[in-house]
């Protein structure tokens, strides 16, 4: 049987658009982008505003696509985006472009079943959900990694994305690297063709499928930890690289980060990181800079807003669910605030 895709404008805060510092401020910023680090952005830059009165940041929480749309349009001052940007998408700003990774975090499967808790997942099951294999709450395969809990005969939901989306890529491109079937069709990007033997409904930004995975009950979805923590939803324990559980959390996901290492371009993922210990669906984040401003006072201020996010801003990463910078990437990023000009 074939399911419609639905489109959900649901939207889990009201706001979009974040505007921190005076409107009567000296120099105005402007970014939009990525909805995954929306909230933890949208904390540094009300206090970097704060403690500089005379700037004042805009950022617009639209999703990766959007924000990369934004910039290739000079409609902003920088964009941020989980998917960073390719070499063609570089190509075509004259002005160059310095990616910057600020933070990082997990996706996470978050999921609706009454009275039940600590579900695991193992790799098999996973792939299977959004590959449409798996339909049942009570398939066999799902209840083989969860002893004595007793599942539902109800159909899986399965929540995606309605719009091009970071989150979609680092989640597909995970799913591609534990899943030949996977890899062959849909494969990963920002979008996917989603197979049609998938029940699924598709909300806009992390904010958007968090608040339908609530709404619907047998759903499961993916999200950014942060926005999940923050909706108190049950998240799933997956199986990684070695074939242990691993719940979503900070120690996982510093240890998913800990081989990690960041070549020249800023550009690195962690499609199925190793070690017993890791989370298995980790990513960077990157902000994303014109290396060319035509206004030295704005070269000023976007230079000081990144330094505060890296010295100020990793200390409340964790609380806000998201993963602190190693000290090495940190040093990195001051190092090509250079290119900055």
């Amino acid at each position: 049987m074939k399911f419609k895709y639905v489109v959900q404008t649901v939207a889990f805060c009201s706001a979009v658009s974040f505007i921190t510092g005076s409107a009567m401020a000296e120099t105005q910023l402007t970014g939009s982008g990525a909805s995954f680090p929306a909230p933890i952005y949208t904390t540094w830059f009300k206090e970097f505003s704060r403690a500089n009165k005379d700037i004042q940041v805009n950022y617009q929480s639209k999703g990766s696509g959007a924000g990369i749309r934004d910039f290739q349009d000079h409609t902003v001052d920088f964009a941020a985006s989980d998917a960073a940007m390719t070499d063609e998408e570089m190509a075509g700003i004259k002005e160059g472009v310095q990616l910057l990774p600020m933070t990082a975090g997990e996706i996470v499967l978050a999921y609706n079943l009454k009275g039940i808790k600590d579900l695991k997942l193992s790799r098999e099951v996973y792939s299977g959900i959004f590959l449409g294999t798996i339909k049942k709450w009570n398939d066999p395969k799902i209840a083989a990694a969860n002893p004595g809990v007793k599942f539902p005969d109800e159909d899986i939901t399965v929540v995606a994305r309605a719009d091009a989306s970071g989150t979609s890529y680092v989640f597909t491109q995970h799913l591609s690297a534990i899943s030949p079937e996977f890899k062959k069709a849909p494969g990963f990007g920002t979008t996917v063709n989603w197979p049609e033997s998938v029940k699924m409904v598709k909300s806009p930004k992390n904010d958007g499928v968090t608040a339908t995975i609530t709404q619907t009950p047998g759903a499961i979805g993916y999200i950014e930890y942060g926005f999940a923590r923050m909706a108190k939803v049950e998240m799933a324990s997956l199986e990684n690289k070695e074939g242990k559980f691993v719940a979503p959390g900070l120690e996982g996901g510093q240890a998913a980060l800990s081989n990690a290492v960041i070549p020249e371009n800023m550009r690195v993922w962690l499609p199925d990181p190793t070690g017993n210990e890791s989370y298995p669906i980790a990513t960077y984040t990157w902000m994303v800079f014109y290396k060319q401003y035509q206004d030295a006072s704005k070269v000023e201020a976007l230079k000081k807003m990144v330094t505060y996010c890296l010295d100020h801003g990793q200390k409340i990463a964790d609380q806000a669910g998201y993963i602190p910078l190693p000290a090495n990437v940190i040093q990195k990023v001051k190092a090509a605030l250079v290119n900055i000009k």
